[in-house]
This record gives C-alpha cells, sequence and structure tokens, in this order.
C-alpha cells in the first residue's frame, strides 16, 4: 500500500514529522520575522500576496525542496515525484483553503457592523460601501474557487498515480497473491478506494490541523468579548475550552458507540466478492453459479448487510443528536452575552463562524467516521497481500467465520 509508492515507508513519514517540526520551529521563531509583522486590519485578497504571504510561500518551497532532494538521492524511487511533490502540493493547497477561511472570517466582522449601522441608522452608509464589500467578498471567493478547482483536478491524477503504483506492486506479485479469497477484487476495486479514501481523509486531517493553527488565536483573543458561559460563569478562554471540551465528548462518545462498525464492513466486502466470483465463474462453467449455491451466498449478504444497517442504526442516532445539539451551542454558549448586548452583529457573527471552524476541527473523528470505517476494512483486506507477500501469517479477521457486532 505504502512501499508502492513512497520511498522507504518506514523512515520515510516519521522524516516527515521531524522535518515538518524543524522547518516550523524554524519560521515561528526566526524566519517569520525577517519580513515584519503583517499589515493589521487588512482585508480582501491582497492578503494573499502580501509581503509576508509571499514570503511563507517561498520559505515552503524551498523546505520541500531540500527534503525531496534528499530523499531523491538517498532512496530513489519510480513514484518520488507524485509521492514527494504532490504531497507537498495537495499540503500547500489545504493550507491556501485555511486562509482562505481565515480571510473570509476577517471580512465577516466589517460587513456585519456595517448591516448594523445601516438597519439601526447609527450612522451613514451608502450603497458604495455595501457593495465595495460584497465585491471584496467575492474577490476572495473567486481566488479560492479557481484554486480549489485546479486543486481537486491535480489529486485526481494523484489518486490514480498511487493506484497505479499499488497495481504495479501487487501484480507482480500476482502468483503468490492469486489464492487469496477475493484477490481479484482486492486488486482492481480496493486499491483505488484505498487511494482515494486515505486522501480525502489524509487532507481532511491535515486541514483540520491547519484550521486550528490559524483559528484558535482568533478564537482566543474574540473571548474577550464573551463575558461569561451558562452554568460555568467567568473563566478564561471561555470559547476555547467550550469548543475543545464539547468536541471531545462528542468524538469520544461516537467513537465507542461505532468501533464495531469495521469489523462489520470488512465482512461485507468478503460476502460481496465471493457472491461476485461465483456469478463470474458461471459465465464460463454452467456447472457453476446455480440457484441454490447463489441464493445461499445471496444470504450470507443479506444477514450481513442486515447486521450493519442495524449498528449503523444506534450509530446514527448518537451522531445526529449530538449534530443537531451542536448546530446551535454556540448561541446557547453566547446567549448571556448577546441578551446583556455587549457585542455588536459584526462580532457576533466572527465568533460564531471562528467557533464554528474550531469546533469541527476537532470533531474531525465524527465527520470521519462512516470514512474511517470504509478505509480500515480497505485496509485489513489489502494487509493480507502485504503479510502474503512478506510470507507472514494472515490476519486473525481472516479466518473469523461471524463480524463482531450487536
Amino acid at each position: 500500500m505504502f512501499v508502492s509508492f513512497f520511498p522507504r515507508p518506514k523512515l520515510f513519514f516519521p522524516s516527515v514529522l521531524i522535518w515538518t517540526a524543524f522547518v516550523m520551529t524554524l519560521w515561528y521563531s526566526f524566519a517569520s520575522e525577517l519580513i515584519g509583522s503583517s499589515e493589521p486590519g487588512v482585508v480582501g485578497v491582497s492578503l494573499f500576496w502580501s509581503a509576508r504571504s509571499l514570503w511563507f510561500d517561498l520559505y515552503y518551497v524551498l523546505s520541500v525542496a531540500i527534503f525531496a532532494v534528499f530523499w531523491r538521492f538517498y532512496a530513489p524511487h519510480p513514484w518520488a515525484n507524485w509521492s514527494i511533490l504532490g504531497s507537498a502540493l495537495i499540503l500547500f493547497a489545504t493550507y491556501f483553503q485555511v486562509q482562505v477561511n481565515v480571510a473570509i472570517n476577517s471580512w465577516f466582522g466589517p460587513f456585519y457592523d456595517l448591516i448594523q449601522a445601516a438597519l439601526s441608522k447609527s450612522k451613514p452608509v451608502t450603497l458604495a460601501e455595501f457593495y465595495g464589500h460584497l465585491s471584496t467578498f467575492a474577490s476572495i471567493a473567486l481566488v479560492a474557487v479557481i484554486v480549489y478547482v485546479l486543486t481537486r483536478f491535480f489529486i485526481s491524477h494523484y489518486i490514480f498515480r498511487w493506484r497505479s503504483a499499488m497495481n504495479e506492486f501487487y501484480i507482480s506479485n500476482w502468483p503468490q497473491l492469486r489464492k487469496i479469497e477475493g484477490a481479484s477484487q482486492r486488486v482492481q476495486e480496493d486499491t483505488m478506494r484505498f487511494a482515494t479514501t486515505l486522501e480525502s481523509l489524509a487532507v481532511d486531517l491535515i486541514s483540520s490541523v491547519m484550521t486550528l493553527l490559524a483559528f484558535l488565536p482568533v478564537l482566543a483573543k474574540l473571548s474577550s468579548s464573551v463575558g461569561e458561559l451558562p452554568l460555568v460563569g467567568s473563566i478564561p478562554y471561555p470559547l476555547v475550552i467550550a469548543a475543545v471540551a464539547w468536541s471531545v465528548l462528542g468524538t469520544g462518545l461516537l467513537a465507542l458507540i461505532g468501533i464495531k462498525l469495521p469489523g462489520i464492513e470488512f465482512f461485507n466486502q468478503r460476502v460481496e466478492a465471493a457472491y461476485r466470483k461465483e456469478l463470474v465463474l458461471g459465465e464460463d462453467d454452467p456447472a457453476r453459479a446455480d440457484p441454490p449455491t447463489l441464493n445461499n451466498l445471496f444470504a450470507d449478504i443479506r444477514k450481513n448487510y442486515f447486521r450493519l444497517y442495524l449498528n449503523f442504526l444506534y450509530f446514527n442516532v448518537g451522531r445526529i443528536v449530538y449534530l443537531q445539539i451542536d448546530a446551535v451551542f454556540a448561541y446557547i454558549l453566547l446567549g448571556p452575552t448577546i441578551v446583556a448586548g455587549t457585542i455588536t452583529l459584526g462580532t457576533m457573527n466572527q465568533i460564531i463562524r471562528a467557533f464554528g471552524q474550531v469546533r469541527t476541527s476537532f470533531q474531525y473523528l465524527i465527520n470521519s467516521w462512516s470514512t474511517i470505517v470504509d478505509l480500515m476494512s480497505i485496509y485489513l483486506r489489502l494487509r493480507a497481500f502485504e503479510a502474503t507477500i512478506a510470507g507472514a501469517p494472515l490476519l486473525e479477521i481472516e479466518a473469523v467465520k461471524e463480524p463482531a457486532g450487536i
């Protein structure tokens, strides 16, 4: 799964973490100050090509280039350009999208303050000012759309290259792998699903981490506008503490009630593969795929799907109840502050949006649990290939006849 696409994965991924920690430490302790502080109060698309932003872009390119050159000489790999440089490009695009969210959040404050001033007639507001704010938003959104579309196009090619690398690796070992249950499906379908799903989860995880790094300081600063929280009263950094506590509670709860789903999904792929294989064999051999055999195989499919539906039933009850409360949780926290009238409409909208960004980042597992379940089942299926190639015993789940479920 990884050795086919990345050079020496057991060393490569730790080196990524170490190098990332080093260049981030260097940036925040020294390099970021070389260009001076950012201009305060700047709102709009000009943020993306300010001197500080361009200096960070150059710093990022140099850091990636040094890392890529080292690995090209230390452990040459035919897919190194895609696995190293491609991953770095996706990482930068993710960072850029987070910066777009920061820019939009900065725009919300003055825009809604302008609306409040216009509606309350507290100060004169012209139509030119109103449309000027909208044009600022449009310019930010235009850049975001262009970058997003180009990034998705690149990611599509990145995923297929990863699938191609896995396909080449497994096909070169096909004589050893062909006897594994559902081997054809695992090579033809699971490789693409693994690359697609893992890329999606990894990008979402990186985006969540970057969003936290970008919005936690914003939320901490906005916390000064909130005097107290319901039931708790006045505490330091109330919005930050509330976002963390609420997200950890939901993540722990849903991880607990959804813990059996990966195993059930694995067995779902097994029974589907057995049914598909019998149908394929029946196309050329009249003795195969007779109605009793197909009925028995389909009965296994039905039984496992019904088990999956039942387990998802109580998982979704917990998930949906939590997310419905989550939709108004920020307003509950701001209740005393709103009623007291101590914040403006613009500040309230900035708080709601920043709180949502931080809260959603902490809820990565909640929002991704179904995808993680799917990825874990695919991983278990492809792990059998890895074990066979290495001459190691198959995972215990390969010999289990029934999944553990409700």
